[in-house]
């Protein structure tokens, strides 16, 4: 495993959030993708909310997202846990290790950004999104 990040989720207003946190932190906007820059189809009004932030605070790592325009977003299932990983055969040993008594929100599958992702919520209500980036 590479990392452990912190992802968030917002209610539509992640824009908001993130440049709250670069003012507190004195940190960086180092990543900012829309759903309307994606190959995903979205209402008109969805097109300019963040599908994809990342902000940098010194060597700290943390995402963004409004989430999927589907899901609502309420506090308690806003934060999940990102785990990047060096090799697939990693990923799938931990996807197989954590989703033991657990459920899983999104099943391992390739995805329009090159990895290999899966969403999880373990048995302890802990929510894991597990990500392999394939070699280009």
């Amino acid at each position: 495993m590479q990392s452990i990040t912190p992802y968030l989720f917002f209610p539509g207003n992640c824009e908001e959030a993130m440049n709250f946190y670069k003012k507190v932190f004195n940190a960086e906007i180092t990543s900012l993708q829309r759903f309307g820059d994606a190959s995903m189809p979205v209402t008109d009004e969805y097109r300019e909310k963040i599908m994809h932030g990342e902000l940098t605070i010194g060597s700290i790592t943390m995402m963004f997202s409004d989430g999927a325009p589907h899901r609502e977003i309420t506090n308690g299932d806003n934060v999940h846990l990102n785990l990047s990983f060096d090799n697939e055969t990693s990923l799938r040993l931990t996807w197989g290790k954590l989703t033991e008594e657990g459920s899983i929100h999104m099943d391992l599958q390739d995805t329009f950004w090159g990895a290999l992702f899966g969403q999880l919520e373990d048995k302890y209500g802990i929510r894991w999104m597990l990500n392999y980036q394939r070699e280009e």
